[in-house]
């Protein structure tokens, strides 16, 4: 029963308007080629063999903002990832011009200011080749990778779609669950959610 109820989570999620995603839980994740605030090249295979978590970022979202100066969860859960030997990316897919979009000296700026993890490299993807091929829709959305390049998490950081920080300590963090489970060899019991925040601005 619970295999199918999540097999008929994961077929509502990938035939919603609001919730489709090209990187889907169970299938493989998009290629990605995408340069970083200091000036590093990330791509896919960088990450093979190893886990990965992908968080899509715009520093004026109030959701966003909620995770991170509202309360250092989404830091937090930087940090749990790190000492796991997780990989984390944490990409910026505003186009020139539009809401959180951010040179690469301004991302620096505010990688210290949110308190990101040294260990979540800003992703400057003003293109928005590497959001469109994810259908990364909103911040944060988030996708956890095992690493065999397999999507096993996409969706929401955690269970309460509310931007008041006080509602996270009664929420469920999703990303690190699934890391979790999966880290102790188990089935991700949530593969996916519905991704909350503000619209990615392509």
């Amino acid at each position: 029963m619970k295999a199918t109820s999540t097999l008929l989570a994961i077929t509502l999620w990938a035939c919603s308007g609001a919730a489709l995603a090209a990187a889907v839980p169970g299938e493989a994740v998009p290629d990605f080629s995408v340069v970083d605030a200091e000036g590093n090249t990330h791509t896919q295979a960088d990450y093979e063999g190893s886990w990965l978590v992908v968080e899509w970022f715009n520093k004026d979202c109030p959701f966003v903002k909620k995770h991170y100066t509202g309360s250092d969860n989404m830091p937090q859960t930087q940090a749990f990832a790190r000492d796991n030997d997780v990989e984390w990316l944490t990409v910026i897919s505003s186009n020139v011009g539009t809401q959180g979009y951010l040179e690469p000296a301004q991302a620096l700026s505010v990688a210290q200011e949110y308190n990101l993890q040294a260990s979540a490299p800003f992703l400057l993807d003003v293109s928005g080749d590497m959001g469109r091929a994810f259908d990364a829709r909103v911040t944060p959305h988030m996708y956890v990778i095992n690493p065999q390049g397999t999507v096993v998490y996409a969706g929401a950081i955690d269970s309460n779609s509310s931007a008041n920080p006080a509602v996270i300590p009664e929420s469920t963090n999703y990303v690190q669950q699934a890391l979790e489970e999966s880290l102790a060899g188990q089935a991700v019991s949530v593969p996916v959610t519905q991704a909350y925040g503000c619209t990615v601005k392509y």
